[in-house]
């Protein structure tokens, strides 16, 4: 046995072996740890290292996409810009008319009258007139139906002309036109063809001396062109003496017929018709067909002559149709851009800006002016002195900008209309169409621009299947038109703020309630029309439309 000295020695020696074991593990896991957190350490660097390179590499893509999304905001800015430049320049060019294959000599007019017209460089007539002015000479009862600027005034005038060299006396023809501008226009055309024969001409319109027109009719000039309402007042008060000066007369014409016959001048065409001769001819012609022509019968005393130009596409060729898409709100900074774009590039170039209502039309002439624009104003609530200074002023480039209403639609021949803009779209799609027919006349180039919010897609669709064609979108530079929104919101405001200070339009509005209080309505009918009247003119055009479309839907499926 060992002795108990031994046995401490022997666990005094394991014990210390053990503890330096234990002390070599410690210092080996110290080693391996260090190794770890080295290699750890290192692979951290290496991460961050690459998460600061990818870092990198994301900005410098980001800011290469920013710069990407630049250069393409910049690159449609400028094709934006592009387009918006190139509308109108084919307008000082000329393209080719459609002309007859015989002459004016064939025709039947007599050399007096082609030398007239060959004075004015008119050799060849124009379908509408090759085809109506033999029946007119034939005589017969002529409908004529062609595009604006094809020459109808002439289709009419020229065989008058010729019939009344023949056999001159007073009254030989009377014309009736919707608006004033449009008498003046055609009485102007009458007295220069008719120089050689020292033709009389009497202009019957609104705005003008009643006494010194009466006169004028009672001393029977060969041709009297007159406005419904002022000639049906004529009649309605001296009927024994004015109302008897039309019983001979050979011609009734009709111009501008679908608005004549489906327009507000139904009951003053009652009080003229008794009053013309029944031995007369009647030619109705215009732009567009409507419905009304079917009442054609009424009118017309022989069995008529119908010639329409037929096209698919109801404006000239030589149109270029665009539109704008914009928001309702801001519709006036779109406008004041898009024609300050065209009146700056476009040196000597004219303008003619269409409004829905006579006082929106004066609002839009006081902001324009309030924005530095030298531009006229034409429309209903205006002196006639004032109408005929702002559309002689337009046609001699006096002014380049007309901003006008519907009563500059209609016939007015002004050669160098080179941009023709919608503010609003009509809602009968014909509007339209004459107003747009303002340009591109005698086969000049043209343009046009209608500006369409978010209430006039089913108009702007009506628009193109009667025209027959799509229009183009027009791209314009939303981002340009905001640093305009402020100035024009303002002048805008403020343009309207004068108007009702100036108590605009009250006077039109006495009138009509007189008229009404006068054909028997009661005062509540009265305020009733004249409101739905005012409301009318605020509503978007389609809510009612799509108001009442709604109400037969409900009331359909309530009745299955």
């Amino acid at each position: 046995m060992k002795s108990q000295k031994e046995k401490k020695k022997v666990i005094v020696e394991s014990s210390s072996e053990e503890d330096e074991d234990i002390e070599g593990n410690e210092d080996e896991d110290i080693e391996e740890t260090s190794e770890d957190e080295v290699e750890h350490e290192s692979k951290n660097d290496d991460n961050e290292e690459v998460e600061e390179d990818e870092e990198e590499v994301g900005l410098e893509a980001a800011e290469d996409d920013e710069s990407e999304a630049e250069d393409n905001e910049e690159d449609i800015e400028s094709s934006e810009d592009e387009e918006l430049n190139n509308l109108g320049n084919e307008g000082s060019k000329k393209g080719e008319i459609s002309y007859s294959d015989k002459s004016f000599e064939e025709l039947g007019i007599g050399k007096w009258l082609t030398k007239q017209l060959n004075e004015y460089g008119l050799t060849r007539p124009t379908p509408v007139q090759g085809n109506c002015i033999p029946k007119v000479l034939e005589g017969s009862d002529v409908l004529g139906c062609a595009k604006t600027g094809t020459g109808k005034t002439l289709a009419f005038a020229l065989p008058i002309l010729q019939k009344l060299a023949v056999d001159p006396y007073g009254i030989f023809a009377v014309i009736l036109t919707p608006t004033r501008e449009l008498a003046t226009q055609i009485s102007d055309q009458f007295i220069a063809f008719g120089r050689p024969l020292n033709l009389q001409v009497c202009t019957v319109t609104g705005g003008r001396d009643q006494m010194a027109q009466g006169n004028e009719l009672a001393r029977k000039p060969h041709i009297v062109v007159a406005t419904p309402g002022r000639l049906a007042d004529y009649i309605e008060s001296d009927p024994i003496t004015i109302g008897q000066l039309f019983k001979r007369i050979q011609y009734l014409v009709l111009d501008e017929a679908d608005q004549m016959l489906d327009g507000p001048y139904a009951a003053q065409l009652k009080v003229i018709f008794p009053a013309m001769g029944k031995k007369r001819q009647t030619l109705l012609f215009s732009a567009t067909i409507t419905s009304a022509l079917t009442k054609l019968h009424q009118v017309s005393v022989h069995k008529p002559f119908f010639f329409e130009d037929i096209d698919d596409v109801k404006t000239v060729e030589k149109l270029e149709q665009r539109y704008v898409l914009c928001p309702k709100g801001v519709k006036d900074a779109y406008l004041v851009y898009v024609v300050k774009n065209f009146y700056e590039n476009r040196n000597g170039r004219s303008v003619l800006v269409f409004a829905h209502t006579c006082r929106e039309c004066q609002a839009l002439a006081l902001m324009f002016k309030g924005l530095g624009f030298n531009v006229g104003s034409l429309h209903s609530m205006i002196p006639q002195k004032e109408r005929n200074a702002a559309l002689s002023d337009f046609r001699s480039k006096k002014i380049r900008i007309l901003i006008c209403t519907d009563v500059a639609a209609r016939g007015l021949d002004i050669p160098h209309v080179d941009l023709v803009v919608n503010h609003n779209i009509p809602r009968e799609p014909k509007t339209y169409v004459h107003r747009v027919g303002r340009s591109a006349r005698a086969g000049r180039f043209g343009s046009s621009v209608a500006f369409v919010t978010q209430y006039d897609i089913s108009l702007l669709r009506d628009i193109e299947k009667l025209v027959g064609r799509k229009l183009e979108k027009l791209p314009v530079s939303n981002k340009k038109v905001t640093t305009y929104v402020t100035d024009v919101l303002l002048l805008k405001r403020e343009a309207e703020i004068k108007l009702e200070r100036q108590k605009f339009g009250e006077q039109r509005e006495i009138y009509k309630r007189k008229d009404l209080a006068m054909k028997g309505y009661s005062q509540e009918d009265i305020e009733k029309i004249m409101y739905d009247s005012k409301n009318r003119k605020r509503q978007p055009p389609d809510s009612s439309k799509m108001e009442s479309v709604t109400n037969q839907k409900i009331a359909k499926k309530r009745k299955y």
